[in-house]
């Protein structure tokens, strides 16, 4: 039998007060892109933008506000079969920094620091099916869009 120490409960209380944990909204009408979940949310004011996003593929379609001298990452998962290209990025507000490894085949990473006002695009695509691996079979031209729109204040 495993025995937990006062030390692991400790952390793992801290660790889970933390899920339930939001940051305020702010007292704004406007309405963002909807988050993961689909419903819209409220907007942040531009001086109560977040220090950090980190985004995933599930984040399509979204505005997020980051506050300047604040980070952006973002980790898409991909296979062999259906590799994301790399993330490309359109404005000046960010700044491409050290994203790390891709450990993964397919993956694509990428990271920024918020150096100035304004607003960028960030994209990527991947193909929407496998391609063929035997000739004779059936072939998709299809491509899988990702966008996520950045607001640096």
């Amino acid at each position: 039998m495993r025995r937990t120490t006062p030390l692991a409960l400790a952390a793992a209380a801290l660790i889970l007060a933390g899920c339930g944990s939001q940051q305020g909204t702010g007292s704004s009408d406007k309405v963002s892109a909807p988050p993961r979940g689909g419903t819209p949310s409220p907007t942040r004011p531009a001086g109560d933008c977040t220090g950090h996003a980190e985004l995933t593929a599930a984040d399509h379609g979204r505005t997020v506000c980051v506050a300047e001298g604040g980070e952006v990452r973002l980790t898409l998962d991909g296979t062999r079969a259906r590799p994301w290209k790399p993330v490309t990025a359109s404005g000046t507000a960010l700044k491409a920094v050290n994203a790390g490894f891709v450990l993964q085949p397919g993956d694509a990473t990428a990271a920024y620091q918020a150096v100035a006002a304004g607003t960028v695009k960030l994209t990527s695509s991947r193909p929407l099916c496998a391609q063929p691996t035997a000739p004779g079979r059936m072939s998709c031209k299809g491509i899988e869009e990702w966008s996520v729109t950045v607001r640096v204040g």
